[in-house]
């Protein structure tokens, strides 16, 4: 017996349906919750969307095993922004510092709140575009620095990908 994937109740046959993108093995009662899905029939025909790696014969696909080097990372449009830097706390408040300006008379030069700045350099928010923009161009300084993407991505444990393991910091 196979239980319901959505009511829970035990089932001799279950009936995999579509529900909200989701393929769920539900019960007889379940079943008109969702479209029911073919299981073995369908999946040599390929849609628009999907994943595998025979459907669309694009080459920049990095689908399964098959079809080049694995290693390969498929670049996006986040690899050329930029980003806020890690320390950018320290650089607004070295620089109000340098430029002997208190959190509220920087506030009052960039039109801004003091509690804005004061957050701002104790690291509880990221600048907006607009106040980073402003930080900038009056501190003469810059709080972006350009991803370099392969290098956070390496795996602690040696294998052949990335896992959520090597990138969760515990605290105990």
């Amino acid at each position: 017996m196979v239980q319901c994937e959505m009511c829970g109740a035990e089932t001799a046959s279950p009936k995999t349906i579509k529900v909200e993108g989701a393929e769920l093995d539900v019960c007889d009662d379940c079943a008109d919750f969702g479209t029911e899905v073919k299981t073995q029939s369908s999946s040599s025909t390929s849609t628009k969307y999907s994943t595998s790696s025979s459907s669309s014969g694009d080459s920049s696909s990095t689908g399964g095993s098959s079809g080049g080097s694995s290693n390969t990372r498929r670049h996006d449009m986040f690899d050329e922004m930029e980003e806020v830097a890690a320390d950018y706390d320290d650089r607004i408040r070295n620089a109000r510092e340098s430029a002997g300006l208190s959190q509220e008379e920087l506030a009052k030069e960039i039109s801004e709140k003091a509690s804005l700045v004061r957050k701002l350099e104790r690291g509880a928010m990221l600048p907006s575009d607009s106040v980073q923009k402003k930080l900038e161009k009056y501190l003469s300084i810059t709080l972006t620095e350009s991803s370099s993407g392969d290098d956070d991505w390496e795996s602690e444990s040696g294998g052949d990908g990335l896992t959520l393991g090597d990138m969760v910091k515990r605290k105990d």
